[in-house]
């Protein structure tokens, strides 16, 4: 058996390291993210584990013992699935390593928002002393959160939200009401744009997904709503974002993911209704050990020929 970890830009890899001693499994740890590297120097692999590589179709074609390949995190977008599936590959993430972190990193942003929390904080070092500039403030508990994705940490987030009072809504073309928390209103995309107050996005970046907000959907949200993504940056059009913050068509947003990672266009940085973090959602120290450590025992599940947990080509 050989597993290969493509591309990690973790400080230390000892977890994997352990797990993999633990369970005498050879692998090598490489630093090549395209997919012409990745056929040269993993052509006897047996499992992949990769954070930001390209797994084209030349590479799931070129490598005839490769059984499967596991991301680190939920996305697997770098990822030719169909290829996968036609290669007998199975490809795999590690979905619930962090769904507590990236809900709470949500919920925390949507406060900050809410109440106006960068603007008293720069004014207040600043000297200036005075609530009168983030007038109007509503009250937390008498708005409307509206859900975009109810996996795990959409549900986890929903759970949060219903706790301090709001009332939540929600919309997933693959969930089914019945098998949803009583207190999530179940509607359609349009209503949930319509109705919310705050909206998370809570869903992976797909085709079907790709610019899911755009100028359209800022056009039909209240002109006091809030936008947060800590999903997957692409989901959110972000020239269409800097619109309808420019022009007041929406009342701030805050981003943990961008379209390009760091973001090269500042535009929104310029803005005082906009505030941004650097794809932290996830992270914590015990998330970050789960992360490294589901990783590893899932491309040793795939070595040896058993089914993964965590299969998304079954």
């Amino acid at each position: 058996m050989k597993i290969y970890i493509t591309d990690c830009d973790h400080e230390s890899m000892d977890i994997e390291k352990n797990t993999f001693a633990e369970k005498g499994v050879d692998f090598e740890i490489l630093n090549i993210t395209q997919p012409t590297d990745i056929i040269e120097a993993c052509h006897d692999a047996d499992a992949l584990i990769l954070q930001y590589a390209t797994i084209s179709d030349s590479v799931l074609s070129s490598l005839k013992n490769l059984k499967g390949v596991v991301r680190y995190g939920v996305g697997v977008n770098t990822i030719d699935i169909d290829s996968a599936t036609r290669n007998n590959v199975a490809v795999c993430n590690v979905p619930d390593y962090g769904t507590n972190e990236v809900a709470d990193h949500a919920l925390a942003l949507i406060m900050a928002l809410s109440r106006k929390l960068p603007l008293f904080i720069n004014d207040t070092k600043n000297g200036i002393w005075a609530y009168e500039k983030a007038i109007p403030i509503y009250r937390l508990q008498e708005q409307t959160a509206g859900i975009i994705g109810l996996g795990r940490i959409g549900l986890s987030l929903a759970k949060k939200l219903h706790g301090i009072g709001l009332k939540v809504i929600g919309f997933d073309p693959f969930a089914k009401k019945e098998n949803l928390p009583s207190f999530i209103d179940f509607v359609n995309l349009e209503e949930l744009l319509t109705q919310s107050d705050i909206i998370s996005l809570n869903l992976p970046l797909a085709k079907e997904t790709q610019n899911l907000i755009n100028n359209k959907e800022f056009s039909l949200m209240k002109k006091n709503c809030y936008l947060v993504n800590t999903a997957r940056g692409g989901i959110v059009n972000e020239e269409a974002l800097y619109q309808a913050l420019l022009n007041k068509t929406i009342a701030g947003a805050a981003l943990d993911v961008f379209e390009q990672e760091p973001p090269t266009d500042r535009k929104l940085f310029s803005l005082d209704n906009f505030i941004a973090t650097p794809h932290a959602a996830w992270y914590s120290e015990q998330s970050q050990q789960d992360l490294k450590r589901k990783a590893a025992e899932e491309a040793i599940r795939i070595a040896k020929g058993e089914t993964p947990l965590y299969c998304l080509n079954k």
